[in-house]
Parts: structure tokens; sequence; C-alpha cells
């Protein structure tokens, strides 16, 4: 594999983060394709284990507050590329807040991710979410 490949993979795969939290963020539910694999599982310390793009999307809509945002801030990236998956970690921090007001609630998680390459792009396969604290306000 080219240094160049090999680069943009890690690239496309970190970005992969930027595009969860974008959809989380924006509560576009329906969009959970984009950056899961179809076969996906999820492990949450809230959802438990999830499996597969309708139980992922269904769990997200059912776990919306009404009035409530959310603002997903990922950093520590490491991607390790090996042909054709690859796995992947982020830190990162979550903020629920109301419209105009600062956060209620911020907590730090640890994600890491299994991806594959499909016919669409990277995917996670994968997903395993750590919540390291929380803090109330």
């Amino acid at each position: 594999m080219s240094t160049a490949t090999l680069t943009t993979d890690r690239i496309e795969i970190a970005e992969l983060f930027a595009r969860l939290a974008n959809l989380l963020d924006d509560g576009r539910y329906d969009d959970v394709h984009t950056v899961y694999h179809p076969d996906v599982v999820v492990h949450s310390p809230l959802g438990g284990q999830l499996h597969g793009l309708d139980e992922v999307a269904s769990y997200l809509k059912r776990s919306q507050v009404a009035g409530e945002q959310t603002l997903h801030v990922h950093g520590d990236v490491l991607v390790h590329v090996n042909g054709e998956q690859a796995e992947a970690s982020a830190n990162q921090l979550v903020y629920r807040y109301r419209d105009g007001a600062p956060p209620h609630q911020t907590s730090g998680v640890r994600v890491a991710c299994t991806a594959v390459r499909t016919s669409a792009g990277w995917r996670i396969s994968q997903l395993r979410i750590t919540l390291a604290w929380t803090h109330e306000q």
C-alpha cells in the first residue's frame, strides 16, 4: 500500500468520527448508513449492544430529548489501517444543552471502532463507547 493511499485512508476513517458527530448533533438519525456498515454493532453504556442500522437509528430516535441539543467534539484520533479494515479511536467531549443556554451536562467519552472499506467508502462496522466521566451543571 502506498504512502498516499495509507494517508488518504487514515483521513477518510478519521472523518467518520466528524461525520458521525455532525449526524448526531443534527438529529439526522435516518442517515446512519452514511457512517455505519449495515451489519454494525454498537456497544454503548446507555444503549447496551445495538445490531444493525435499523436498531441504531431507532435507539437514537428514542433517546432524543425534546428541546435538547448536543455538541460532540472529537480529538486525539488514532487510525491503524490494515488493508480493507482499520482500527480507530478518539476522545470525545459531549455537551448537552438547550438553545441559548450553557451546557447542563458534559461527558468525556472514549470511542473505538473497527472500520471496513465498502463500495460506498469506509464505514464503521463496530463501535465501542466508553464513558469516562459526566458532569451535571
